[in-house]
């Protein structure tokens, strides 16, 4: 194992290709922080290949200082392409997350352009624990800052090409988001343990099709972290907090003699879902999304199943006076309900399901290329960003 002390991480433009060199972190920052004012005031011309070429900004920025990292290598790993580290531990992240340059296109945006491609030497970490991390987030368009902060975490596997999915499954994930706690451990019930559930192998002996049952959930999540900017009646919600829960079940692991014998139930799986993109039932706040049928026989067939509840609490709205979301009677009906909601301590509750092809999470990094984003606002019935 190596240990490394004081490490000091940045990410800034006029930076040039990425260097390593040693110093602490008090001189690290200030050389930061003097290469952001000299480009602010466009002194230092920007290292790059064309003088002329104007740098692109776009990207999340950042400034990060680590108390410790321990890091364990293996030679086999680098040599089949897998990366040089095998263990990783990092301990006490401090620092900020920058992402006020970052913009999007008037254009859509379709979620899978936005994926890894895999590259020879993408690193696929054996083991990954982080613990002590404090980090103040700033979001563009002027977001009020916020903390984001991780107590511990703990996952089996860490994998460039499958970095979202990854944390998705971790082993257990403890933290909090703008002061709202939020958890992923392993779901419990009643009638059987985490334990028999890793085991692979289900009551009558057959093969359990899935590796892990996991309850992610946070508290108290404030509404503008999910409605700001977006169009619609949901963009009316000004005030309020959102409680999520989310149990997930994750597929066993792609292994050929289990493939065969599991190839009925994922058709069964499939043959289920009956909704090319969502189907409402009637009556009800409830949802099942289905996947994409695959394009050939040799693609991944397997699924992650997600139960999702979102709770609406106190939540307070405001109707704009002239809307071309709403006819002329539903903005005379529609009145009176948000009158009564604001007068009322109200709960209001969503259910859903949603069934997405792993293959989906490949070169996946965060929520939107995965493209759940987009199931979770079809489920739930609100707009996308």
């Amino acid at each position: 194992m190596i240990t490394f002390k004081n490490v000091f991480v940045s990410r800034r433009p006029g930076q040039g290709t990425g260097n390593v060199s040693k110093g602490s972190s008090k001189t690290a920052a200030a050389a930061a922080a003097a290469a952001q004012s000299d480009r602010s005031s466009q002194v230092t011309p920007v290292e790059r290949d064309d003088p002329n070429e104007e740098e692109d900004t776009n990207y999340t920025q950042f400034d990060l200082s680590i108390d410790t990292v321990n890091v364990t290598l293996s030679f086999t790993k680098w040599l089949n392409g897998k990366g040089l580290l095998r263990d990783v531990e990092v301990k006490g992240i401090r620092g900020v997350i920058d992402r006020t340059h970052v913009h999007w296109s008037n254009n859509d945006l379709d979620p899978k352009s936005y994926r890894h491609e895999h590259n020879p030497g993408d690193f696929e970490i054996d083991s990954f624990k982080m613990e002590d991390v404090l980090v103040t987030v700033y979001q563009p368009n002027n977001f009020r800052p916020f903390s984001v902060s991780i107590f511990s975490c703990s996952l089996p596997r860490l994998r460039k090409q499958w970095l979202f999915y990854d944390f998705l499954s971790a082993n257990m994930m403890t933290g909090s988001f703008d002061n709202s706690l939020f958890t992923i451990h392993p779901r419990q019930t009643h009638s059987y343990t985490g334990a028999q559930l890793n085991n692979g192998v289900e009551e009558n002996g057959k093969p359990n099709p899935w590796k892990k049952h996991s309850r992610i959930r946070i508290d108290g999540l404030n509404i503008d972290h999910l409605n700001r900017g977006v169009q619609g009646p949901f963009s009316w919600i000004h005030e309020g907090t959102v409680d999520i829960v989310a149990d997930i079940m994750f597929p066993a692991d792609n292994d050929e003699s289990l493939a065969k014998v599991m190839s009925d139930f994922y058709d069964r799986l499939e043959a289920t879902v009956t909704s090319n993109q969502c189907q409402p039932v009637p009556g009800r706040h409830h949802y099942e999304g289905r996947p994409e049928a695959p394009t050939s026989p040799h693609d991944d067939k397997r699924f992650l199943v997600m139960d999702l509840r979102v709770h609406l609490n106190n939540v307070r709205a405001v109707v704009p006076l002239f809307t071309r979301e709403l006819s002329y009677i539903n903005n005379a009906l529609i009145r009176p309900i948000v009158a009564y909601i604001n007068s009322r301590r109200t709960f209001i509750p969503v259910n859903c399901r949603l069934v997405k092809q792993v293959s989906d999470f490949d070169g996946s990094w965060t929520i939107f290329d995965s493209g759940l984003m987009d199931d979770l606002s079809a489920a739930v019935g609100l707009p996308v960003n």
